[in-house]
């Protein structure tokens, strides 16, 4: 038996464009479960029928048609028989760059038009489908992300679909850890400000991200000197931090670092008084609601707390006060992400190699208490006191030399 099958999705606009291809995913036409599985394919799918190859564990889908029948990304009726044609399969795709398909002998199979909007570098839906999916909308801002670089836009129709998506309270009903997971993902992109921007311009930010929302048309002095929209500012530290860090949780913690200034007494702007603690609460808030994992809400708040600390900690007194509040010398190789998320906040700072600096002192710290611990335990002393007086004496030691 000789399954009928097409490469499909990633892998074929990534060939398109030049770029490599990190999944394979194959469509199976007129073939049935039963039929797979005789041949020797592990069934893997809980929605609809996906297949491992038995021997290179790549994915193998029958081709299948979805038909909406309830709210959110989940209502959906699934349709796989072997009536459903390639055409049929590729119809149900978000957009025309991913609902392309390779045939056995290498021809491109385009029936919606893939090629020429790769062509013209647009991010355009397959068809007027595209509305029963909110994750669609997630979706098209992370290829939004990911492909900036290469100048692609969205084209004005796919965005009508999307704001039209979201007035019919699609969005309201995404399951939480679905977003989050969407997120992350962009949060990996070469652009991640671009997702947001996606969002906000269909009306989606302010339904699923109303703390990064809310700080659009709050005037801000960033660093004393520079005025600046609080939105448009959280977004330049998002790219500021995609530029010095690929980590997600780094370049999270750039994004949200300042959501309290949306919460502060609108007569005193653009100062925003106490604005950290309400940026904490806002973090909170915002991990609670996408059950975003632990490690990374502690680091955002970290950042959100000591951001403002980074360029001043220049003396003795002020490193180690910094050092103590980013348990540095405990967790040195998270301290160095610290750094970065810091750093990625600023517009300017007057000393372009501070992190370098400071963590070439907290090296040199943790090699001078080395020797000067063994002797702290007979002090006489709270070792809780001694301690820091060590540190301190330490620091002034580095510094001097």
């Amino acid at each position: 038996m000789t399954l009928e099958t097409y490469l499909v999705g990633g892998a074929v606009r990534d060939s398109l464009l030049g770029l490599p291809i990190t999944e394979k995913d194959y469509v199976v036409v007129g073939s049935s479960p039963a039929e797979m599985m005789s041949l020797g394919f592990k069934p893997v799918g809980k929605d609809f029928p996906v297949f491992l190859h038995p021997e290179t564990k790549e994915e193998y889908a029958l081709a299948r048609t979805e038909r909406k029948v309830g709210p959110g990304y989940r209502g959906f009726e699934i349709y796989a028989a072997k009536d459903v044609t390639l055409e049929d399969d590729l119809a149900r795709r978000d957009l025309t760059i991913n609902a392309m398909a390779f045939a056995p002998d290498g021809s491109l199979i385009d029936p919606y038009g893939g090629l020429a909007d790769l062509e013209n570098r647009v991010l355009r839906h397959v068809s007027a489908s595209f509305v029963e999916d909110p994750i669609r909308v997630l979706r098209l801002g992370r290829f939004a992300a990911r492909y900036k670089k290469m100048d692609f836009k969205v084209a004005p129709e796919t965005l009508n679909l999307a704001q039209a998506l979201r007035r019919a309270g699609e969005l309201n009903v995404l399951v939480p850890e679905r977003v989050w997971q969407e997120t992350w993902k962009a949060l990996g992109e070469d652009d991640p400000a671009e997702f947001f921007q996606v969002l906000r311009a269909c009306g989606g930010l302010a339904i699923l991200f109303p703390e990064i929302e809310a700080l659009f048309g709050v005037p801000a002095l960033i660093q004393h000197k520079h005025f600046m929209d609080s939105g448009m500012h959280a977004l330049l530290a998002l790219n500021n931090a995609a530029r010095l860090s690929s980590l997600p949780e780094v370049r999270f913690a750039a994004l949200v670092h300042s959501l309290g200034k949306s919460a502060t007494p609108p007569d005193q702007w653009p100062n925003h008084k106490d604005y950290a603690e309400l940026t904490e609460e806002k973090i909170k808030s915002l991990s609670d609601r996408y059950k975003i994992p632990k490690h990374v809400k502690e680091f955002a708040k970290i950042v959100a707390l000591q951001h403002e600390h980074w360029n001043t900690a220049t003396t003795p007194e002020t490193i180690l006060e910094f050092f103590d509040a980013c348990d540095a010398l405990r967790r040195s190789d998270r301290f160095a992400n610290i750094l970065v998320a810091c750093e990625a906040c600023f517009i300017t700072h007057e000393y372009p190699d501070h992190s370098v600096f400071l963590l070439k002192v907290l090296q040199d710290l943790q090699e001078r208490l080395k020797q000067v611990k063994p002797n702290l335990a007979n002090a006489g002393k709270p070792l809780k006191n001694i301690y820091h007086q060590a540190k301190l004496d330490c620091l002034k030691q580095i510094l001097k030399s």
